[in-house]
């Protein structure tokens, strides 16, 4: 039993000895395990800045090959002289054709206008005479126009509506015309202006006018003297005996002239002017005012133009500057001619100075020259 015991010592003793032993050695590989994680980390930093620095090395790299140049001196630049492009070729060679298509473009311009410019022109194409020549008036509207011609009296407008006036009561050798028709091609082309003109004018020398609007299709005069649509007018008058027109003749506080307008009426306008009920009119019309000036419609639209100056002592035909064709007017004086109808005169109207400049007239045709402007009221 004593040797039992003393050899289970002796394994106790050699035992604790083994637990010692690997203690130590537990401890020791613990110790190096800490160390070996740290180490690890300490690469894991390590490699991380490592591709940090490559990767920056490759971006310096390849900016470095940017701005590097892809070219190289092969030998140094030496003075030269001017070649191309030839500066003085080019600025003759554009003259000349700036000056080539300008002159194409005038010729071109020239050839295709079918109006008229000049008096001189009318004159030689018509065999007529021209008794004005009427400048485009600075107005807007239809109704300023009198106001215009009462505040510029010595305008260069004015000033040719007096000489269309002082043409017409000259045209005549024995007596100067009483009844005055005022007619044109087509719309638009002065002759209503030109009748309100001239009856205005007419109306400054003392004298009673009377203005009779025979469009009675459009009846445009209400627009000039601001009056109701429905008044009653020529219609009424034709269908009355006697000559007293006084309520139904618009007197315009701005004009001294009496003004009988147009009305709509259930007869055809060229049949209520063909009856005989109008030179009757005419005739008592003719006791009772100095002027009667009578706005008729286009030749070329409708026939009443026609029609009516059967009754008149002048026709005064408006030709607008620059727009009336050759054609137009030549065959509206043909149709007067069939009507034998002789045309007393001519008027160049809504003549553009500008334009007269532009196309070289302005210097020295008559209202438009330059020594004709000091005589005016610009």
């Amino acid at each position: 039993m004593q040797a039992d015991i003393s050899r289970q010592e002796q394994q106790v003793a050699a035992l604790r000895s083994s637990v010692d032993r690997l203690e130590q050695q537990v401890s020791s590989q613990s110790d190096d395990l800490v160390r070996l994680q740290q180490a690890e980390r300490e690469v894991q930093a390590t490699r991380t800045l490592y591709e940090t620095f490559l990767t920056r090395l490759k971006e310096a790299t390849v900016q470095r090959g940017l701005q590097q140049a892809d070219s190289r001196v092969l030998s140094e630049a030496i003075p030269g002289r001017y070649v191309s492009p030839q500066k003085s070729r080019i600025v003759l060679v554009s003259v000349m054709l700036g000056l080539a298509l300008g002159a194409a473009l005038v010729f071109m311009r020239q050839f295709m206008n079918k109006g008229y410019r000049t008096a001189d022109d009318l004159e030689a194409g018509t065999a007529l005479p021209v008794f004005g020549q009427i400048p485009k008036m600075p107005i807007k509207r239809r109704s300023h126009l009198i106001t215009y011609l009462n505040d510029k009296p010595a305008s260069a407008a004015a000033e040719a509506v007096r000489n269309l006036r002082t043409s017409i009561l000259l045209a005549s050798p024995n007596q100067a015309p009483q009844v005055i028709m005022s007619t044109s091609s087509l719309p638009g082309e002065g002759k209503t202006t030109q009748a309100i003109c001239l009856a205005h004018n007419f109306a400054g020398l003392n004298k009673k006018v009377l203005l009779i609007e025979g469009d009675v299709r459009r009846r445009t005069l209400n627009e000039y003297f601001k009056v109701e649509s429905n008044k009653p007018g020529i219609v009424t008058a034709l269908g009355r005996e006697s000559g007293d027109i006084s309520d139904l003749v618009v007197r315009d506080p701005r004009m001294n002239v009496d003004v009988l307008l147009g009305e709509k009426s259930t007869l055809n306008a060229a049949d209520l002017f063909s009856t005989g009920k109008f030179d009757e009119f005419l005739d008592r019309m003719r006791d009772a005012y100095d002027f009667i000036i009578v706005d008729t419609p286009p030749v070329l639209i409708v026939p009443e133009a026609r029609v009516i100056g059967q009754s008149v002592d002048a026709i005064i035909f408006s030709v607008a500057w620059d727009r009336t064709s050759r054609l137009q007017l030549k065959e509206s004086l043909r149709q007067l001619d069939r009507a034998k109808l002789d045309v007393a005169g001519l008027v160049l109207a809504q003549i553009d100075p500008a334009g007269m400049k532009r196309y070289g007239y302005g210097g020295k045709y008559g209202t438009y020259s330059t020594y004709s402007s000091s005589y005016y009221d610009q």
